[in-house]
């Protein structure tokens, strides 16, 4: 097939990923870029430049043209380029209102040309397959979705933040922009593509920001064939989690993670492929291959855009926490996760008085002394494969309210609070991240596991718990029994965690570290505990050394990580195994099973620590004090 001569209108934006596109498949010999369009001049492109798009298709005999331009401008820039010729790749969303939609829709009748829009997740073959994978009806989908958006995402253009800028319909919201495509996935999940598809809606608007539109909401579509769809979504997270469909069968439940092109049943995960819109544009211009994501497929994605059009104002919120580049909405996250899973609004979810500052969960359990509550125990439904899923506690806090856990950092994003995680475990890594290759470094492959949860039931002052370690093709490798438990002691508390791994596979287990296929001094892996990388005054002792260099790789039976503001004490109450420390890098410690060579486990493996959670910073007396009286119960 010849070339199909490309041009792209708004190459100042996103528009430039669409450039870059072409370019990929110009490489392909699919596509040839012919041209740009832009209200400003293009620099560093060898091609024509206008800013009269019929006239740059007309110029260079374009076939197609790919408008990547603000909202309200897409549908006449749509009816143009298709008037002068040209079949068209619009990105989402297609229009601002259902008038403009229609006006689109009548020139692609008239024309005869192709409208594809640029719901990329569309093109996911999750998105037939999420029914078959259930297993059953899906009688109804919950959408979560919390991103964190700095203040300058709202001075990016003119028209950002705003629901209307000098009279014309702008519609730059949550629901309308950066989650459209959540929306949209929902809606073609449901079969719900008409605009007469969506016979009701309920709608809540809220803003934290100083924006005219809205950055947190719920909407709660009733289809015409009885599905319901409940969407809650937003901007003022405070960090990006996955958003994901809670598909709601009748007996079963299954989570499709649009971004991932994922759908996780029963703990499992299963990939797809993922088709690129405008490879498949252009093999329908030339093949007759069927459009993936065609105008009318939008309708009812443009039926909720016109109802959220014709709202009022959104509400603002009070309970915002103000940081330096952006505003967070503290536990926004976990009521997003909620209202997908009980099908609800946030207004239904008590939000936003019931704003806290937790992260998002599935589900949650709290860890108590006393009446106040000191760790939450999460299992968190948004995470990738290459995080190794697993429970873990965060956040923890001292007496006095002190948060010394932390979650996905930047430096390393598989680590969460305090857990029970291994770098390699027959070959599989239920560490997260990459995994070390003996003479070619660190690698991310496909070998994550995750820690399935069997079963969690309460006991005096904590939990016990039933996991299964499944490795990525979905085996079993060991089972887990899990203690986690809280105690007050005179001014601080005491966490006791216990753990016995169960071999299932059948021959022997084999436990590693990096450090033991050549990484030196990395030998983390079992009890891990990341603790919040900007505390001040941070430093570690033990019985018997002082500082990180000292203390790493050390067989003390105790050993203190501190800061100006808090303490933590680890005492290693069953086995004794060499500490892995870091304290320069960044926060963390844990005993290591496999220091430096493998270990073998024909049956079980059983652990124990007790970590002392305080207020202020421990002097080496009190510390050697507290480990010689501590006693696990």
């Amino acid at each position: 097939m010849k070339p199909v001569r490309v041009v792209v209108a708004g190459i100042h934006g996103h528009g430039r990923n669409h450039v870059e596109n072409v370019r990929r498949l110009a490489a392909a010999d699919r596509a040839e870029l012919a041209g740009v369009c832009d209200t400003r001049p293009a620099t560093g492109l060898d091609v024509p430049w206008s800013a009269d798009l019929p006239s740059l298709i007309a110029e260079t005999g374009a076939e197609v043209a790919v408008i990547a331009t603000p909202i309200h401008t897409h549908a006449p820039l749509t009816v143009a380029a298709l008037r002068a010729g040209a079949h068209v790749l619009l990105e989402k969303p297609p229009a601002p209102s259902v008038e403009e939609f229609e006006r689109i829709s009548a020139a692609v009748a008239e024309t005869g040309l192709a409208c594809q829009v640029g719901f990329q997740s569309l093109g996911s073959a999750a998105v037939p397959a999420a029914a078959g994978l259930l297993g059953e009806p899906i009688r109804a989908i919950g959408v979560a979705g919390a991103w964190t958006r700095p203040f300058t995402y709202y001075t990016r253009a003119p028209w950002a933040g705003h629901r209307r800028l000098d009279g014309v319909d702008v519609m730059d919201g949550a629901l309308t922009n950066p989650f459209a495509h959540a929306v949209a996935t929902a809606l073609a999940v449901a079969g719900a593509d008409a605009v007469s598809s969506v016979e009701g809606i309920e709608l809540e608007l809220y803003r934290a920001n100083a924006i005219s539109s809205d950055d947190t909401s719920s909407a709660r579509l009733r289809l015409a064939d009885g599905t319901v769809i409940a969407v809650t979504v937003s901007l003022c997270g405070d960090r990006r989690t996955e958003p994901y469909l809670h598909l709601h069968g009748e007996t079963r439940s299954a989570l499709l993670f649009y971004t991932l092109d994922e759908i996780e049943v029963d703990g499992v995960r299963t990939g797809f492929d993922r088709v690129d819109l405008l490879d498949n544009l252009l093999a329908h211009i030339g093949e007759g291959e069927e459009l993936l994501v065609p105008l009318e497929r939008t309708g009812g994605f443009t039926r909720l855009l016109d109802e959220i059009r014709r709202a009022p104002d959104p509400l603002p919120v009070d309970g915002s926490r103000a940081e330096p580049s952006r505003l967070v909405l503290p536990g926004i996250d976990g009521l997003a996760v909620r209202a997908a899973a009980e099908l609800k609004t946030l207004s239904e979810v008590g939000f936003p008085g019931s704003l806290a500052s937790r992260p998002s969960t599935w589900p949650e359990s709290s860890l108590r002394v006393g009446s106040r509550e000191v760790a939450t125990y999460t299992r968190r439904g948004d995470l990738k494969p290459t995080d190794a899923p697993r429970p873990h506690l965060h956040p923890v806090r001292t007496l006095g309210g002190t948060l010394v856990t932390e979650t996905q950092p930047a430096d390393h994003v598989h680590h969460f609070g305090a857990s029970v995680a291994i770098s390699d475990v027959n070959g599989v890594n239920f560490w997260g991240g990459s995994t070390y290759v003996p003479g070619t470094g660190p690698r991310i492959l496909p070998n994550h596991g995750r820690q399935r949860r069997r079963s969690l039931r309460p006991v005096d002052g904590g939990f016990a718990e039933h996991l299964d370690w499944v490795g990525p093709d979905g085996a079993v490798l060991a089972t887990e029994e899990r203690t986690l438990t809280a105690r007050a002691l005179p001014g601080a508390w005491a966490l006791d965690v216990a753990f016995t791994l169960h071999n299932r596979t059948g021959e022997p287990l084999s436990i590693q570290s990096s450090a033991c296929k050549g990484r030196t001094g990395a030998g983390y892996g079992g009890f891990f505990w990341r603790a919040p990388k900007d505390s001040p005054g941070l430093d570690v002792f033990a019985a018997d050394a002082s500082g990180e260099r000292a203390v790493h790789g050390g067989l003390s039976p105790w050993l203190a990580l501190v800061s100006d503001d808090w303490s933590l004490l680890f005492v290693q109450t069953l086995g004794l195994d060499p500490w892995f420390v870091r304290v320069a890098e960044y926060p963390g410690v844990g005993p290591a099973l496999a220091w430096d060579a493998p270990l073998t486990v024909p049956d079980r493996l059983e652990r124990a620590i007790t970590v002392v959670v305080a207020d202020g910073r421990f002097t080496t007396e009190r510390a050697a004090a507290l480990a010689a009286e501590l006693v696990v119960p």
